[in-house]
């Protein structure tokens, strides 16, 4: 029999709509389930039982007067620490920001709720959310609960290793350089970073952040299945007048070519047999399907990196030193130095050259999307890495560095991506990314999905160690 913590939002939101459970007993099942669970794995840092039970009421009570609550119908939800949610400190994972308390909802937690999500907790994330790797010195170290041995991923690691585990269906997270979808890869997840201004973004805790992260930085859904993704996104993506950079763009869009590009090593990356072997397969795939798959060179992603690392800098140099140096946290503080060196010394006129550059790549990226509407290429040039490898040595974050390619340039490039778990190699999980044209996250749905009916559903995992 299948419990209730391992059904997908899908099937949960259903049921829940056709009285077959109440949003009372999906939320008490999940609550459970992350009182049995997370002091293994750490990935729910803030807890509010109470609250949650008296929204799955509120479900309840709305469903019973005919009304229908939303595409997440009492489907259990859990917030990454980073963004706003009334009542509760906005830490970034940060001992400095401890009593940092919203006082009101961001736009995508607001649009949880009104979609009818019901939210169970709020998850780790790293000091800044700076890293692939969760762990900090307010809320400590989040562990993946499929083996306690690799990084959960970050800096989305708690909502992943959620997931994962079973104490949510739907796990929120934020991408600058891969943090929604390089989490959903370490933990055997599924996971869509959106086209920039899809889904409404807005902190009234802090200031408004810098061009950067303006241009770059987006809130997405982890799940484990793509229906769950597609009704998160839809979701998370209603309209939001405190956002200035929301397009209220279409859901779906006109038909497209299947037709797809395989890049199994963007721009000369080192990519592992194990790594090749999973896009081969979802290449397999996606031809099984009936998708014409041809391998090419993609355009520019080493110096559409460069660019995020200039504009991801900048932001840091100018607006978070100070605060860096504050916290004293050494893991953030040597990630944070070993970028600056990649990045060097972010001034005017190298920001300036950096945003010249990005439109003629965006250029270069329109046109060859408009000819291969989805890229088919790695998450990581290695699978998951063991725990706290970018922090052990110079020479072991540059490796990790230089993996993560894919994930520092596509948001440079402004395109939705999206991670897709296929399956596991030696023990961690693999999977391959699907890149697309903006505002087209459909496409890459539409292909997820057909890549993810020609595998094995996934299951959650349960953290049995000690």
């Amino acid at each position: 029999m299948t419990e209730i913590w391992e059904m997908t939002a899908s099937r949960i939101a259903a049921d829940v709509r056709a009285k077959r459970l109440s949003a009372v007993q999906v939320t008490e099942a999940h609550l459970d389930r992350l009182a049995k669970v997370n002091p293994a794995i750490n990935a729910v840092v803030q807890e509010f039982p109470e609250e949650a039970l008296d929204a799955a009421r509120q479900i309840d009570a709305a469903i019973a007067k005919g009304e229908d609550p939303g595409p997440l119908c009492g489907v259990p939800v859990t917030i990454k620490v980073n963004v706003d949610q009334k009542g509760h400190a906005t830490t970034n994972g940060l001992r400095l920001q401890e009593a940092l308390v919203a006082t009101e909802d961001s736009p995508v937690v607001s649009n949880v709720r009104k979609a009818g999500g019901i939210i169970v907790g709020r998850t780790n994330t790293p000091a800044f959310s700076l890293r692939w790797f969760t762990k900090n010195d307010l809320h400590g170290q989040t562990l993946n609960p499929r083996n306690r041995e690799i990084t959960p991923g970050g800096s989305s690691g708690g909502a992943a290793a959620a997931v994962a585990a079973g104490i949510c269906a739907i796990g929120h997270g934020t991408d600058i350089a891969g943090s929604v979808r390089y989490p959903a890869y370490a933990c055997g997840l599924h996971g869509l970073r959106p086209t920039p201004g899809r889904i409404p973004a807005s902190n009234s805790s802090g200031p408004d952040r810098f061009i950067g992260a303006q241009l770059m930085a987006v809130s997405g859904p982890i799940a484990r299945s793509m229906p769950d993704l597609e009704i998160a996104f839809a979701a998370m993506s209603a309209p939001d007048p405190r956002d200035p950079w929301y397009v209220p763009a279409a859901q779906g869009g006109a038909d497209f070519p299947r037709r797809a590009a395989l890049a199994l090593a963007p721009d000369g990356m080192e990519v592992t047999g194990d790594v090749r072997a999973a896009l081969l397969d979802g290449a397999d795939r996606l031809r099984d399907a009936g998708w014409t798959v041809e391998e090419v060179d993609c355009p520019p992603m080493r110096r559409a990196a460069g660019i995020n690392a200039c504009l991801w800098m900048a932001e840091t140099q100018f607006g978070a030193a100070e605060m860096l140096a504050r916290e004293g946290e050494a893991d953030s503080q040597f990630v944070f130095a070993r970028m600056s060196e990649d990045a060097g010394q972010v001034g005017f006129r190298s920001l300036m050259e950096a945003l010249q550059a990005r439109a003629g790549i965006l250029r270069q990226w329109q046109l060859f999307l408009s000819d291969f509407p989805v890229v088919l290429c790695p998450v990581s040039g290695e699978l998951p890495f063991d725990q706290q490898l970018d922090v052990s040595s110079k020479a072991a974050f540059a490796r990790v560095f230089e993996a993560q390619l894919t994930q520092r340039a596509i948001p440079a490039i402004g395109v939705p991506a999206l991670s897709i778990a296929t399956g596991d190699a030696n023990g961690r999980p693999v999977g391959v990314q699907l890149v697309g044209p903006r505002y087209r996250e459909d496409i890459l749905l539409a292909a997820g999905g057909d890549i993810e009916a020609r595998g094995r559903p996934i299951l959650v995992a349960n953290p049995e160690w000690s």
